[in-house]
């Protein structure tokens, strides 16, 4: 495979059709499909040995043609938790989608197959997934809206009501921009719907359909618009809807911070070929993230190089600092993976340090209804940056309070103590070096 692509595995029944894909996705330089299916079971089977990066499929493939795509692409993402999926569907309903993001937007697409010919939408989809985002063809959106141009008894209110739902607005985006409660939102969006379903006559079964699914969806938390937004990591949405929880608003736990970054990057990037480094940094984020999500961790944000994550946020957990070890071992012993596999592609290796700070931090929502962030503040947040300087390639660092809190046993060295920038008095820790992850 040429340097720096990214690696995509191929699934339709349909020959001409899968074909014609592959063809156009030849055309972009930095994807490359390596291998190609025709059912469930050989999108399982070659998908689970090749473990490409993104899996690109149709919802309906032999034996059933019911939702065999979907099923075997959430298969590869319990295997492979940062494989992204494109499903390319024939199917404008909103269910299709719903069922896709049911357990997540991060790193899916739902797009529809006679518009991927249309500029590089599906090229654009791939790239995103890669790094974890997501993309909906805008005709799904156009299809929530049909209900509205098909019943008259709406007033404007309604109407505009109906709109920011199916634009995608959270809730609590819709509250803010109405300048009332989320509570209030939500019995307008009920009486809505049904003042709807009410309306509704048998030729506009589909609208109705739709009007059902997406209020119970809504009503639910798990809207379609929550799920694309990504102004939030996964779990924080539901939270917020559940406490109903105001911008800025904050609450005081303690969890575990874990901060890593790139060994000599500024050399590394100095010497390398920016679109192949760009790979090179898809692929990392993308093992960082499955080794982070798959020990109960919550990715903050990605940085540059740099990734920074929490565990016992936003949901308490009594085990994080168990969790955030077991979860940078995996970090690291997934770069050991992807070094291995760069150096038969001449590509420079990442050495990965990680600092693991435990402590008392602020937690909140901060930014507007357009853009969210959640994150979390304290003195842990700052000694996790301080102390992963310390860490070498493959190498871990804890602080006191990290190591004191672990209920799993680990070889250490001790740390003499030392000055970090921030602190009147000298902090300790202890280096782990490990490569592959333990069972906490």
């Amino acid at each position: 495979m040429p340097e720096g692509r990214i690696t995509v595995f191929l699934a339709d029944d349909n020959l001409i059709v899968r074909e014609g894909v592959r063809a156009l996705l030849s055309i972009a330089d930095d994807i490359e499909v390596i291998g190609v299916a025709g059912d469930y079971d050989e999108l399982v089977k070659g998908a689970g040995e090749m473990a490409p990066q993104v899996i690109v499929t149709d919802i309906r493939m032999p034996p059933n043609f019911s939702s065999e795509g979907i099923d075997a692409a959430r298969e590869m993402r319990k295997l492979h938790p940062g494989t992204g999926v494109v499903v390319l569907s024939q199917f404008d309903e909103p269910e299709y989608a719903v069922s896709l993001l049911a357990d997540g937007a991060a790193g899916c697409a739902y797009l529809l197959k006679d518009r991927v010919a249309e500029g590089d939408q599906l090229v654009r989809a791939i790239r995103e997934v890669t790094t974890g985002g997501s993309v909906l063809d805008p005709r799904i959106v156009e299809a929530m809206m049909r209900p509205v141009t098909q019943s008259g008894g709406l007033s404007d209110a309604d109407e505009e009501l109906l709109r920011m739902v199916a634009e995608g607005r959270t809730i609590k985006a819709i509250a803010a921009a109405q300048k009332t409660t989320a509570a209030a939102v939500s019995e307008a969006v009920e009486r809505l719907f049904l003042k709807l379903a009410q309306e509704a006559t048998a030729g506009t079964k589909g609208a109705l359909d739709r009007l059902k699914m997406l209020h119970r969806a809504v009503i639910d938390g798990k809207e379609q618009g929550e799920s694309l937004s990504r102004l939030l990591p996964g779990g924080i949405a539901e939270k917020v809807r559940q406490q109903g929880k105001r911008i800025g608003e904050t609450e005081r736990l303690t969890v575990t911070v874990v901060m890593s970054d790139i060994r000599g990057y500024s050399t590394i990037a100095e010497g390398a070929d920016p679109s192949v480094l760009a790979g090179q940094i898809n692929q990392h984020r993308a093992a960082m993230n499955g080794a982070i999500l798959s020990n109960g961790g919550t990715i903050m944000q990605f940085v540059g190089d740099a990734v920074m994550a929490v565990y016992g946020a936003p949901n308490p957990q009594e085990d994080h600092a168990d969790k955030a070890l077991s979860g940078s071992l995996a970090m690291h012993a997934a770069q050991h993976e992807l070094n291995s596999r760069w150096e038969t592609e001449s590509l420079p290796a990442f050495g990965v340090g990680i600092g693991i700070s435990t402590g008392e931090v602020a937690a909140a929502l901060l930014g507007s209804e357009e853009r969210l962030e959640y994150t979390v503040v304290g003195d842990s947040v700052n000694l996790a940056q301080r102390i992963q300087q310390w860490a070498g390639p493959g190498e871990i660092v804890l602080s006191q309070a990290t190591f004191e809190m672990l209920t799993v046993k680990v070889d250490c060295e001790e740390l003499p103590q030392q000055q970090v920038k921030g602190r009147n008095a000298p902090v300790g820790g202890y280096r782990v070096a490990a490569r592959e992850p333990i069972g906490a």
